[in-house]
């Protein structure tokens, strides 16, 4: 799935109406909206933040473990279920500039990846060892770059 750097990804773009978005992908797995984001059953899978107005405010995108396609991606570089280092480097090369956060980078054209160490450095390269402390990338967010606490 490809992103649209500080817009969101063909299926939810930022400012788009809930009702928009459900005619897309339809509803959302069940829970209370109002206390969490809503999550969709894509490939890979949907989670969109609405504003109190129900547009979108924050599109982010988790790890599919599928490759190819079922990853998020960003001007044909893949994205998720690889290392973060790799990523980064990548997108670099391309032009693309962040700054480093908590659990990731946040790029200035609208987005993010980050890794919350959930998935090990093995799982992407069989090489590594066990104490491999390498981060994957396990999610991307997509909105503008302010909204990742820059400028």
């Amino acid at each position: 799935m490809e992103i649209i750097p500080g817009r969101g990804v063909a299926l939810a773009m930022i400012g788009d109406h809930r009702t928009r978005v459900e005619e897309r992908v339809g509803r959302p797995a069940p829970g209370p909206a109002a206390v969490r984001p809503a999550v969709y059953d894509t490939t890979p899978r949907l989670v969109i933040t609405y504003a109190s107005d129900d547009t979108v405010e924050l599109v982010e995108i988790g790890y599919s473990g599928q490759g190819g396609e079922a990853e998020a991606s960003c001007d044909g570089i893949q994205l998720t279920h690889r290392l973060i280092d790799d990523v980064v480097a990548e997108l670099h090369a391309r032009g693309y500039t962040s700054t480093p956060c908590d659990i990731g980078h946040d790029f200035h054209a609208g987005f993010s990846v980050w890794s919350m160490r959930v998935l090990e450095a093995r799982e992407v390269d069989p090489t590594a060892g066990e104490d491999d402390p390498r981060c994957v990338v396990e999610g991307v967010s997509v909105a503008p770059y302010g909204c990742f606490g820059g400028e």
